[in-house]
């Protein structure tokens, strides 16, 4: 899959691409990808999810590191559609975050828009730039910087 566009791809396509499985998974599907530039996914938040249980009893909010792993995994995703095959000896890691905001609250029964876009690579380091809304409205957003690893055997 390394065509200029894919118009998107479902959970199973997602699992193949991400090593991260149950309760850590946090992309339900990709809504677009303009490979090496920039990808748009969804995260539904359902009130079974494991950490509602704890965060916060009674009044449920997603914690805001969760939104900021769920846009490292959409990085993870862009990164990785952009490959090809290659992508299978590699692991994506999460190097740094800057100007993280966050902006709203995220609830059980939201639908959480990811946009991640690529503003540089540097030598095997992106630069992404990631925002992630509710109902059109900012609830984070950050610059993130993820690189690719080669996976341990």
């Amino acid at each position: 899959m390394t065509d200029n566009s894919i118009n998107g791809f479902d959970i199973h396509q997602i699992m193949d691409y991400l090593p991260h499985r149950y309760p850590f998974l946090m992309i339900d599907r990709v809504l677009d990808c303009d490979s090496g530039k920039s990808l748009t996914a969804l995260k539904n938040v359902s009130f079974n999810e494991p950490f509602f249980q704890g965060h916060f009893p009674g009044q449920p909010v997603m914690p805001g590191v969760l939104i900021l792993e769920a846009l490292a995994q959409a990085t993870g995703l862009l990164a990785f559609c952009s490959m090809g095959d290659e992508r299978r000896d590699k692991l994506y890691l999460l190097v740094g975050i800057d100007k993280a905001r966050f902006r709203g609250q995220v609830t059980p029964g939201d639908q959480l828009n990811l946009s991640v876009q690529l503003k540089r690579d540097l030598r095997g380091i992106g630069f992404y730039s990631c925002v992630a809304r509710v109902d059109d409205q900012v609830v984070a957003e950050a610059e993130m910087m993820c690189s690719a690893q080669d996976r341990q055997p």
